[in-house]
């Protein structure tokens, strides 16, 4: 499972406990002998669902289970399409670009997409036909994904504030007698890693792969893979390029010298190798947890083994929070309604929704309280779906573990939490269009390069400027601060 390296826009641990293209490409995993469009075998209308990650290995039975619920509800059947972590950003492009026909996805590129037209507008429709499920969201998730007042995305209702963390597989904390309580930066964890890597020769010290992101306490007007940012620490009223911020800098040397040491994989920067979080093949990863991950008790379970984790960002409700996990309906879609009740259902049923995250009931998890489930031996990785993309984690049980003091902690920390300065800022890309293209080509040259550490900032972050220059990144940065100085005005 890679969703804290695959950033949409910033995710969550719960989604790993609960989970973990193109028609004729091989990443496209589903009911592929279904038609993308049409009746399903019961004769009801079938909409057609993109989705990001890995096919449950029960996806039939899962899917056999929801759609009766559903069909029943709306009078619709999903077929729902998996594509891989590495090629869905690339192949929804492709999608989203040729006009391709479908009826829900997962978004990619959330407010570029939508200013171009390819989503329809939920604004009216969301409230109307999703009532129940559009009263639960935290009123960050709609300020967050309001573009010029209207909304064309029904959100998860799931980690509005999120920190990005350093999770340690405790197994090793234990066997050398590691100590983690003073850890608080990527710059603390040298010596740890160093005593993995010479007593595990066989375990990555550091998990880094292909869109492995360092984190500074940033947050991003467009994406964090793009170069424009607001300092949360410095000053929030500019938008600077986050690879000239000197804490940034830092951090992506200290990257450089732990894959020089060999703490990062040598390929880091194309690979796409997993390390999956139940394994001993990894002793540090980068997660991002939020409230309903409840320490790391979520984690945990999803690893069957102990973790422990550390932040090393600050906890705040983002705009990439609000946009982690936005379910879009095409503009195309000849089921506009009908898609906006199927999402409304996901994420307001909680016997429908439960059934999808938690596996097939009886077999995987059996409820014992109002609101609380056990887990049993058939809950097994491959078999049940991400909470983090899959529906209203309010509505999702939780486990048995979970105290009722600790799900008042996460109503209350949800209540406290602070908002960035420009969560509800989404910028209009019109009048750059092009120099935007330009600048995301130049970005996938380096920015994998330079998150992984595989190349050395001090001669990569000059190189890459002076193509951004070309690019046109003073441009693009002169507008959005305009956008950005007339929204703080509002």
């Amino acid at each position: 499972m890679k969703k804290s390296w695959k950033k949409l826009a910033v995710g969550s641990a719960l989604g790993l406990i609960l989970a973990g293209s193109l028609a004729g490409c091989s990443g496209l995993k589903g009911d592929a002998t279904k038609k993308k469009e049409g009746a399903s075998d019961s004769g009801a209308p079938t909409l057609l669902m993109y989705q990001i990650g890995d096919k449950p290995d029960n996806y039939d039975e899962l899917m056999k289970v929801a759609n009766k619920k559903i069909e029943a509800e709306t009078g619709v059947q999903l077929n729902l399409q998996y594509i891989g972590w590495g090629d869905y950003e690339k192949k929804m492009s492709v999608i989203t670009s040729s006009g391709e026909n479908y009826d829900i996805a997962l978004a990619n590129n959330y407010v570029t997409n939508a200013q171009k037209g390819a989503y329809a507008d939920l604004t009216d429709l969301a409230p109307k036909l999703a009532k129940d499920a559009y009263d639960m969201l935290d009123p960050a998730y709609i300020k967050g994904n309001l573009i010029d007042g209207k909304l064309y995305a029904f959100p998860v209702n799931a980690n509005v504030f999120a920190e990005q963390v350093l999770t340690f597989n405790k197994q090793f904390l234990d066997k050398y007698n590691l100590d983690i309580s003073n850890v608080k930066s990527y710059q603390d964890i040298g010596e740890l890693l160093k005593v993995v890597k010479e007593k595990e020769p066989t375990v990555t010290p550091l998990a880094a792969g292909q869109g492995f992101k360092v984190e500074s306490n940033m947050d991003y007007p467009i994406t964090n893979g793009m170069p424009f940012a607001i300092d949360l620490l410095g000053d929030d009223s500019k938008i600077i390029n986050q690879y000239d911020n000197d804490r940034m800098k830092t951090n992506l040397k200290t990257m450089h010298e732990y894959y020089q040491a060999g703490y990062i994989a040598q390929d880091a920067a194309t690979s796409n190798t997993d390390h999956p979080l139940e394994g001993k093949t990894w002793f540090i990863r980068q997660e991002t947890q939020g409230p309903y991950d409840y320490g790391d008790t979520i984690l945990t379970t999803a690893a069957g083994q102990p973790l422990v984790s550390k932040p090393v960002t600050l906890p705040i409700k983002t705009t990439g929070a609000a946009q982690m996990a936005n379910f879009v309906v095409s503009s195309n879609s000849k089921n506009k309604e009908k898609a906006v009740e199927v999402l409304g259902l996901i994420n307001s049923n909680p016997e429908l929704l439960n059934g999808l995250v938690y596996g097939i009931e009886g077999e995987a998890w059996e409820k014992v309280g109002d609101n609380q489930v056990k887990l049993l031996d058939g809950y097994q990785p491959k078999t049940h779906m991400s909470a983090w993309n899959t529906g209203n984690n309010k509505i999702i049980y939780v486990q048995d573990s979970i105290t009722e003091d600790q799900i008042a902690e996460r109503d209350k920390k949800i209540g406290e939490a602070e908002q960035s300065p420009i969560l509800g800022f989404n910028f209009n890309t019109e009048s750059v269009k092009s120099e935007i293209t330009n600048i995301a080509n130049v970005m996938n040259q380096y920015i994998d390069g330079l998150n992984t550490g595989t190349l050395d900032p001090d001669k990569a972050i000059p190189e890459m400027n002076a193509k951004l220059e070309k690019a046109g990144l003073d441009k693009v940065q002169t507008e959005m601060q305009k956008q950005y100085d007339a929204f703080r005005k509002e």
